[in-house]
């Protein structure tokens, strides 16, 4: 007797195969971002890094990979998604095993920034790779995955950079945090080879120079002083790279109008949905990263915990993320456009919850477990939809376009977040006890969420 594949099933299985490679690639490009952050006092340690060098190594990879994550998506339609995500894959697993290397802090500081370009390359193409190759029922189930990725990389940094940095492999210290990523490039690149669409590359695109010529650098001097600028004092040049950000801001809508292949081209903007939840998707990813910061702060400076202990505290907040990312679609349809307000309106009042439990009780104790709980069902519930809405009209002609905005808005997000209410918490900390500084910048943090209301008018599918 022979048996067959049906063509449902092997579409299904070519469709699993390919989100796992770009979502792996996802996740360890954005697990990079934050695994540093709890291995940085033994890089210290290890190579002898001044205070601005280690903040380099932390915050290089963040500010390349912002500023150039436009330009990926770009690069990705001129030349080819499949082409782009496997030469951004080469390039930041090569980075990797060059971290991992390293002698010297500037050699770390240098490799750090060729990572983030590699992350550039790579991560925009993964939401161009799902709205071009999958459709209907099973994008949005892909949307959600997505988002689950973004959740869980950002606690799974932590977590495997205490564990890597504890365990000490073999007297390596640090370096298994970027070491770890050599061999998991190299599967991902094989499987990609396998697994990975054809190429239809748009020759006829082009580059937009002046474009480029202006957002990238606009991106890099709104970037760097927001991640730099607390820890060297807020120094003047900081406030000068703002402004001449907002200079090179209003310079690249000048270019755009004039474009032949504007990098943001107006009918995407205009496309239902999109400009909206792009903005919405900026507050809660503000929010959410303003909240794990100022928590893992106060967990380490305030109550002394291990980087492992801190680490942990986010993970059941992760679970309810993604459990809630993965299950939206059960709820029955007609109350999918409530979904947005109900569940920003969880995570704002489980943050309020965290900042009244801090400030009541100090140590994270069950109420805070189902505070946090509370707080990643509601934002699980919020972020899938209102992905879901940026991308669901846009045309397939203009997926690269589109997951350069969000890609870059969702970066963006993450650093206002971090580098603001970073700010505030280090600033009110400074004047008054660390439990009265977390809660009020919870506080602050669930405002956020809570600016992110306007998401509820979205169109009605």
């Amino acid at each position: 007797m022979t048996t067959s594949t049906s063509p449902s099933s092997a579409r299904a299985g070519r469709t699993g195969g390919l989100l796992a490679v770009i979502l792996l690639g996802q996740f360890m490009a954005i697990l990079d971002a934050t695994i540093v952050t709890v291995a940085a006092p033994a890089i210290r340690a290890g190579l002898g890094s001044s205070g601005a060098e280690l903040q380099l190594v932390v915050a290089g990879h963040t500010i390349v990979y912002a500023m150039l994550l436009i330009t990926g998506a770009r690069l990705g339609r001129r030349f080819g998604h499949r082409r782009l995500f496997q030469a951004g894959l080469v390039l930041f697993t090569v980075a990797s095993l060059a971290c991992g290397l390293a002698a010297t802090t500037a050699q770390l500081i240098a490799f750090r920034l060729f990572q983030g370009a590699g992350a550039a390359l790579l991560v925009p193409q993964v939401l161009s790779l799902i709205q071009l190759t999958i459709g209907g029922a099973a994008r949005v189930r892909a949307f959600s995955v997505y988002s689950t990725v973004l959740s869980g990389a950002a606690v799974a940094g932590q977590v495997l950079g205490g564990v890597l940095t504890s365990a000490d492999i073999a007297g390596t210290g640090w370096r298994p945090i970027f070491l770890v990523n050599v061999p998991i490039g190299l599967v991902l690149l094989a499987a990609g080879a396998r697994l990975l669409p054809a190429d239809h590359p748009d020759a006829t695109t082009g580059l937009d120079l002046p474009g480029l010529l202006t957002l990238s650098p606009a991106v890099l001097l709104l970037v760097a002083p927001l991640v730099l600028g607390h820890e060297l004092g807020q120094p003047g040049w900081g406030w000068a790279m703002l402004a001449g950000s907002a200079v090179l801001a209003v310079a690249f809508v000048a270019t755009q109008r004039r474009a032949a292949a504007p990098l943001v081209p107006a009918r995407v903007l205009r496309a239902p949905g999109l400009a909206l939840s792009a903005a919405s998707i900026f507050s809660m990813m503000a929010g959410y990263a303003g909240f794990l910061f100022t928590m893992a702060l106060y967990l380490h400076d305030g109550l002394g915990l291990s980087p492992l202990r801190s680490s942990l505290a986010f993970v059941l907040s992760s679970v309810g993320f993604g459990t809630a990312s993965l299950n939206w679609r059960r709820v029955p349809a007609r109350f999918h456009h409530r979904m947005v307000p109900v569940g920003l309106t969880l995570s704002a009042a489980g943050y309020l919850a965290v900042a009244v439990i801090v400030a009541h009780l100090g140590s994270p104790g069950p109420l805070y477990q189902v505070a946090v709980v509370v707080s990643g069902i509601g934002m699980g519930l919020a972020f899938s939809p209102t992905l879901n809405a940026a991308l669901r009209h846009v045309a397939p002609a203009d997926a690269a376009n589109a997951s350069g905005i969000m890609s870059t808005v969702t970066q963006l997000g993450q650093v206002v977040g971090v580098s603001g209410l970073g700010t505030v918490f280090l600033s009110l900390s400074s004047r008054s006890v660390a439990t009265a500084a977390t809660a009020a910048n919870l506080g602050v943090a669930a405002l956020v969420l809570l600016s992110a209301m306007f998401a509820a008018f979205l169109p009605r599918r």
